[in-house]
């Protein structure tokens, strides 16, 4: 074989070679084409935290971590001792407002109300005597036997006592009458101050008594029996399981047409099956969120979305942390 012929065959081997390699690619590409984007969340659900109005001393927690709870279940018990001294004090002050307006409302003892009845009538008979007395010195007066002197020191006299009659009057007539209507009214707002005050303490012992105002599943418990805890502080944390979603965060060319209302499938690794979600709520994660550059030279740059969906349907064991697939 010349060694024209062998560089023309090692040639023809080498073009074959590539030819192999081109067609493969092709193939490849067209057939197999891109790997599918993955946009991958989890799931989440609603929680509220179990905290008290007045600080105390954990006495008694009566539920256990992955405990389901009802609405009014006991959850925790508090020792407040300073609550309780003031509900003894705001008692206090309610039964001496109630006694105050019981005075008031019944007036003048007994005693009191006879007392000045008494005085009443020795006025009146004093008045009396003064009419008569003045009445004939009066009468001798016209027939010329008195003076006018003595007929004027017998009517002061009679107008005196008039007088001492219409105070004594008034005075038995305010012990029978009682306080002032304005002293009523004045003795009815303290009682009813005095009872606010016992509905407010009322309240604050109620809150020593932690109970359930949601049904769901306790989460994490915070304090230990023993502990102190303040006002406000979270005692445990319950998730509402009937209250589940999913949350993604999208890149915005990934979006693919999402928008509120719209249905898709995710993939759940747990139960290694898809579950069928709907779109619900969508929002920017702002400028501090992670974006990308669609280009080298950075012409413009890609938001990152929020994107909340919740299932169409229940899925029995779903629970909050599991991982959602969607593929694109």
């Amino acid at each position: 074989m010349s060694a024209k012929s062998q560089h023309n065959n090692i040639l023809l081997a080498i073009l074959g070679f590539a030819a192999v390699i081109i067609i493969v690619a092709l193939i490849g590409f067209f057939t197999l084409g891109r790997d599918p984007e993955i946009m991958q969340g989890q799931v989440e659900a609603s929680e509220y935290r179990v905290s008290s109005k007045v600080p105390g001393r954990i006495l008694e927690i009566r539920v256990k971590e992955g405990d389901y709870v009802k609405v009014g279940d006991t959850l925790a018990i508090l020792d407040a001792p300073e609550v309780r001294a003031k509900m003894e004090q705001a008692r206090g002050a309610e039964d001496a407002a109630s006694a105050i307006e019981l005075k008031a409302q019944n007036g003048a003892r007994k005693e009191q109300i006879q007392g000045a009845y008494q005085l009443l009538q020795q006025a009146k008979a004093g008045l009396e005597i003064a009419e008569k007395s003045y009445k004939r010195i009066q009468r001798l007066f016209d027939e010329g036997v008195m003076s006018a002197q003595k007929r004027d020191e017998v009517f002061a006299q009679y107008k005196a006592m008039e007088a001492q009659c219409k105070a004594a009057q008034s005075q038995y007539d305010m012990a029978v009458n009682g306080a002032r209507r304005e002293d009523k009214l004045a003795a009815q707002a303290q009682v009813s101050r005095a009872r606010g005050a016992v509905q407010e303490v009322n309240s604050y012992l109620g809150e020593t008594v932690q109970v359930a105002q949601m049904e769901g599943e306790v989460s994490s418990i915070y304090p230990k029996v023993g502990e102190l805890v303040g006002t406000g502080s979270p005692i445990m944390t319950i998730s509402m399981m009937n209250d589940m979603w999913g949350t993604f965060n999208v890149r915005e060319d990934q979006l693919n047409g999402l928008q509120v209302g719209t249905e898709f499938s995710a993939y759940v690794p747990a139960f290694n099956k898809d579950i069928k979600m709907k779109v619900y709520y969508m929002k920017d994660q702002g400028s501090y969120a992670v974006w990308k550059a669609t280009k080298t030279n950075g012409q413009y740059d890609l938001k990152t979305f929020e994107v909340k969906a919740r299932p169409v349907e229940k899925m029995e064991g779903l629970r909050p942390g599991m991982s959602l697939v969607v593929k694109q």
